[in-house]
């Protein structure tokens, strides 16, 4: 998404030029797909959520979600390629281990030695990329850790503030120019679909006030006199959190042609307050107030009782070619199913291959714009009464979103490919591969279990990823779970019924160690008697 007030790359030309000229550089080492994946390279991964603050926070936990693109350490399986991995705080060792425990034919310490793991030590609520910059010291431990002529540099989102460090380190950035991220908006979105003739909802453009919405809403409204319910979306909202439902029925008695327009807009802007909001603590007050920083859009609500909410993801070469790389099922929760929680690859075999197509349409035309990298475009699709599906895009997002690192996972760890022709994906040994994966597997009773614990966990229960079925559970947020009772994992198998019953084994685990341990405090302290610290010295 497009980040607000974050600024820093617009102050010369000269550095619009310079940024400009690096990822040019990209072409000339962008032979083919494959040998650009394996190159002898150094990549920079700076995970850095750098979009809107306010509307991150919404994200419970979301102060271990640079740890999301920990599957890039699993590009270490290419003995020539080389790592630099920086946060906001240290990671724990344990986790880092993990994932190097994970690669195939690789020596550990061959691997941990191709690895540097870097920290600027700030907690703070600010962009990881700005934390850098405000640190000249790092910046030029990085600059001399990479060999510039093979480095190139990979993040989360790309803004002002990516573009800015990619140009004072001298590293390409592979991913689409702050100036493009507009395309990555709601609005943006909305405007990629008319102009590619992918179907999406009738809405608005975006606009800047409550007022301004409501009529919006009211005009929508009279274009579609049917409509129920509306989806009201901030520009910038994130995984759904800045969703909100508007319900029509309540003032269904000014439905058009009944009523006036000046009655519905005032309708419906008595209702705003009442709107059911996707993020838990969300007010009308705070949400009214991101309208004029943000801007936002009012779309219709796609109706229907056999609804899913597929996506397709993309990958936009530095020499303009489109290639389609996944395509899931999400899988969403909230108060009206739209918050982002999970997902399960493929997509459903009715209509993967159509949203193949739609989604090359949408590639080829950032592609003409200048975008590059990865690009995801969300779909809602409704069985008709005829069987067949009607498909309507309703975003594009222009990042590594909740689908990004489960395929990187899958694909990484097996050196696999993904076949067109039927949209599966298949390892090296031919074997289609199916995956259940979550970035919110939540609960209270996990809080308190370290990555320590996690790791026992998995050893004893043989939870782990095991490389020659190439079928298991890989882990990711584990940096969550003490705090949040969060984990993110991926569970991978060779039908989709295989990879439900992984993930199931995983909560069944989970659900029985976490109680058995609160089962054990409860117990030690229902029998133990007080002791003070004088009889508990040594």
């Amino acid at each position: 998404m497009q980040t607000a007030n974050i600024s820093h790359l617009e102050a010369t030309s000269e550095q619009l030029d310079e940024f400009r000229q690096l990822q040019l550089t990209l072409r000339d080492r962008w032979k083919t797909i494959e040998l650009f994946d394996n190159s002898d390279a150094d990549i920079v991964v700076i995970p850095s959520l750098s979009i809107d603050q306010r509307e991150l926070k919404k994200v419970e936990g979301c102060e271990h979600y640079e740890e999301r693109l920990l599957f890039s350490l699993i590009r270490l399986r290419n003995p020539r390629t080389r790592l630099i991995y920086v946060t906001s705080m240290p990671l724990h060792p344990s986790i880092i281990d993990y994932y190097l425990q994970l690669l195939p034919g690789i020596p550990f310490s061959h691997a941990r030695n191709r690895l540097l793991l870097l920290s600027t030590y700030d907690s703070s609520q600010k962009p990881l990329s700005q934390k850098i910059l405000e640190r000249p010291r790092l910046l030029e431990r990085i600059r001399h850790a990479v060999r510039i002529n093979k480095a190139f540099m990979a993040c989360y989102n790309a803004t002002d503030l990516e573009a800015e460090l990619s140009v004072k380190l001298g590293v390409p950035l592979y991913a689409a120019a702050p100036d493009l991220q507009i395309w990555g908006t709601k609005s943006g979105s909305r405007q990629i679909f008319a102009e590619a003739g992918v179907p999406h909802p009738d809405g608005s453009e975006r606009v800047w006030s409550a007022t301004e919405l409501a009529t919006a809403a009211a005009q929508l409204w009279e274009r579609q006199p049917t409509l129920k319910r509306m989806v009201v979306k901030l520009n910038e909202g994130i995984s759904g959190e800045g969703n909100a439902i508007l319900d029509l029925r309540p003032v269904a008695n000014l439905a058009p042609p009944q009523g006036s327009h000046v009655e519905r807009v005032t309708a419906i802007f008595n209702s705003f307050a009442e709107m059911r909001f996707q993020a838990s603590q969300e007010t009308w007050e705070n949400f009214s107030s991101r309208i004029a920083e943000l801007g936002a859009i009012v779309e219709g609500f796609v109706e229907g009782e056999i609804k899913r909410s597929p996506s397709v993801q993309g990958r936009i070469t530095p020499t303009g070619e489109v290639e389609i790389l996944s395509t899931h099922d999400q899988i969403l929760g909230g108060p009206d199913g739209q918050i982002y929680l999970g997902c399960r690859f493929p997509a459903d075999v009715e209509y993967r291959l159509k949203l193949q197509e739609l989604g090359l349409k949408v590639g080829q035309n950032l592609a003409a714009k200048g975008a590059l990298e990865r690009y995801g475009v969300d779909f809602v699709t409704v069985k008709q009464d005829n069987g067949e599906w009607d498909i309507q895009a309703i975003e594009i997002n222009l990042r590594k979103g909740g689908t990004t690192h489960p395929f990187m996972t899958l694909k990484l760890l097996t050196n696999g490919r993904y076949d067109l022709a039927t949209g599966l994906f298949y390892s090296q040994q031919g074997r289609a591969k199916y995956y259940i994966a979550t970035d919110n597997l939540q609960k209270d009773r996990y809080k308190g279990l370290l990555p320590n614990d996690l790791m026992d966990i998995i050893a004893h229960h043989r939870l782990h990823f095991e490389t020659g079925t190439e079928t298991g559970s890989v882990f990711h947020l584990m940096g969550c779970l003490s705090q949040f009772g969060k984990l993110g994992l991926t569970s991978i198998g060779d039908s989709p019924q295989e990879a439900q019953d992984i993930y199931n084994k995983v909560t069944k685990v989970l659900d029985a160690e976490s109680k058995e341990a609160n089962d054990d405090v409860s117990a030690f302290a229902e029998y133990s008697s007080p002791m003070s610290w004088e009889e508990g010295s040594l």
